[in-house]
Parts: structure tokens; C-alpha cells; sequence
């Protein structure tokens, strides 16, 4: 296989390498622009607020629960939608949030947070509960959930910048591998450690807004909150471990095969002359013409200057052809 073959074996694990780290760009730049349909469908987890309502029997006992109150605690309610600020739906990407309303039935977002490493979305924060009544109301479920979210999000945010940086060096690297094994050897390191970080963040990211969304319904179900995932940002992390892995796989497999070295065995003058070879006379005796059959005494056979009597020795075998350099 030569180095045609070397740089197609090198080709397909460049290729996934490549096709992994623009998912993961893809990773980063959801929920970075708030009037791009697109990139506002890629989130890790989903906040529904539409129908969010307060009972009176949630605020106090004492409070009778009838149509009365009920017309109250609602007014009161869409009141405070409108002072809070509160929008139909939230999206947590992984800088930042973005906030919208439902519009003839489709999202529209309306306002995108800024950008910050190790975000994570706290609800508290963000509605504007911090030291209302409102807040004295949230579980120690929900609280308990929220310091665990808010820890192992930072640790994702980590695993995301390590694998989005391993895998460029794997890019680099891997140009080193078009010249020898030795280089694809040296990829494949790169590539496992890339992989591993890429697989530990999409492990993080689904168990940890899996188990958020579970909190959030559990404790936030009387209020008619909702939480659920984005398929869309889950299916692009996921396309970026499987390009991952089968990167890695095929790195293995050019540092142990794909040499890059010619097979071809060549023939001829090792010293790089260039030639042809032309035909000699036969040294027995066989010449052009006419042939004079002579017997008797004191005939001898032409030996166009070849001895007779090396003729057949072991050392000296006949060559019916001989080199011509050119």
C-alpha cells in the first residue's frame, strides 16, 4: 500500500474527527441568538410556565378555597406574571438561558441571557423570588436539587471545554499520521482522551437535566409548572460520541495497518542505471550464414572467442542475453 492507500485510511477518521468537533460547535452556539429558529430548538431542559397558577390552600391554611379566593389568587397571579416578568417557557442551553412566548402556537423567543461559563439556570434568580413569600414555598426537594444541578453543571461545563480542545489537537495531530504509524499511534492517544471527557459530558448532560426534570415536576407540579428535555441538543451530543469513538477506532486500525510503504518489488540494476539487454552469439560455435559441415583430420570448429572448455563449468553459465547500458 502506498501513499495513496496511507492517505486513504488516514481520510475516514479524519473525517468523523472533524464531523465531531462541528456538532460540538453546534453544542455551543445553542440559545446564542435569540431570532435564529434554530439554534433556539437546542437546549438541555425546557421550563413551561404557560398555565403557572397559585391555590390559596398553597399560601395559608386560613385562606378559604372557593371562587371568591379563586378569582383573587388568580388575578393576583396573572398580576404577578406581569410585575415577575414571567415568560410562557424557558430554555437552558449551556452559556445561558432564553425566555419567550407562545405565539398562534409556536415558541417565540424574546429574550436570551448573557453568555457565562459554568451557567446554571436558578429559578429562584430568574423569576425573582429571592426573599418573596413565594419563595418560602419551594421545597427543600426542589432546593436539594438545585446546589446538586448548580455543582454538577459546573463539572459539565468543564468536560465540554476539555473535549472541544482535545479534539482540535486530534485534528493537528492527525495530520502527523499521513507520514507513519508512529503519528497514528500518537492520534489515537489524543483521540481516546477526547472521547473520554466528550462521553463524560453527554453522560453528565442527560443524567443531570434528566434528574432536574424529574425535581422540577415533582416540586412544582401543584404550581402547573412543567419541565421537560430537548431532543434536538441530546441527539447533536450524542452524533458527537458515536463520530468520536469511530474516530478513535480507525486511528487504531491506521497505526497498526496502512504503512504507506510500496509492496512493488523492483528489478534491475540497484545502482540506478537505465538499460536494455541484447541478444549474443552462442559460444557454440552457431553463426549467421550458411553452415560448412568439415570432418577429417585437422579440422577444427570457429570458436568466435569463446574458450570451448569453459563451455558447461559450473562457474561460468551461459547467458543468452546481456546487458546494453544506455
Amino acid at each position: 500500500m502506498g501513499k495513496a492507500g496511507r492517505f486513504a485510511c488516514i481520510f475516514t477518521p479524519m473525517a468523523l474527527t472533524i464531523a465531531s468537533l462541528i456538532c460540538l460547535i453546534i453544542v455551543g452556539l445553542g440559545g446564542t441568538n435569540k431570532n435564529d429558529s434554530n439554534l433556539n430548538n437546542l437546549y438541555f431542559f425546557r421550563a413551561n410556565t404557560t398555565d403557572i397558577v397559585v391555590k390559596p390552600s398553597d399560601i395559608s391554611d386560613s385562606i378559604p378555597d372557593n371562587p371568591l379566593t379563586d378569582g383573587l389568587i388568580n388575578s393576583t397571579t396573572d398580576l404577578a406574571k406581569e410585575v415577575l416578568d414571567v415568560r410562557d417557557f424557558y430554555h437552558v442551553s449551556l452559556w445561558n438561558y432564553c425566555a419567550g412566548d407562545f405565539d398562534n402556537g409556536t415558541d417565540k423567543v424574546t429574550y436570551c441571557s448573557p453568555r457565562k461559563n459554568e451557567f446554571w439556570f436558578n429559578p429562584v434568580d430568574v423569576w425573582g423570588l429571592n426573599n418573596t413569600a413565594t419563595d418560602q414555598f419551594l421545597s427543600k426537594e426542589l432546593r436539594d436539587g438545585l446546589n446538586a444541578y448548580r455543582t454538577a453543571a459546573k463539572w459539565m461545563f468543564i468536560a465540554y471545554v476539555i473535549s472541544v480542545v482535545t479534539t482540535i489537537a486530534e485534528i493537528l495531530v492527525g495530520f502527523f499520521a499521513l507520514f507513519s504509524r508512529l503519528g497514528s499511534l500518537a492520534t489515537t492517544i489524543v483521540s481516546c482522551v477526547s472521547s473520554f471527557f466528550l462521553i463524560a459530558f453527554a453522560l453528565t448532560a442527560t443524567i443531570l437535566y434528566s434528574v432536574l426534570t424529574g425535581t422540577f415536576n415533582d416540586a412544582l407540579k401543584k404550581y402547573n409548572i412543567h419541565g421537560s428535555l430537548g431532543r434536538n441538543m441530546y441527539v447533536v451530543v450524542w452524533l458527537a460520541v458515536a463520530f468520536s469513538f469511530g474516530a478513535g477506532i480507525f486511528w487504531l486500525f491506521s497505526s497498526c495497518c496502512c504503512s504507506g510503504r510500496s509492496n512493488r518489488i523492483k528489478y534491475g540494476d540497484q545502482s540506478g542505471r537505465k538499460g536494455t539487454y541484447e541478444r549474443v552469439d552462442s559460444p557454440y560455435g552457431h553463426r549467421e550464414g550458411p553452415v560448412n559441415f568439415q570432418s577429417g583430420p585437422g579440422f577444427q570448429a570457429p570458436h568466435h572467442g569463446v574458450p570451448l572448455n569453459n563451455v558447461g563449468h559450473k562457474d561460468t553459465a551461459y547467458e543468452p542475453y546481456r546487458r546494453a547500458d544506455v
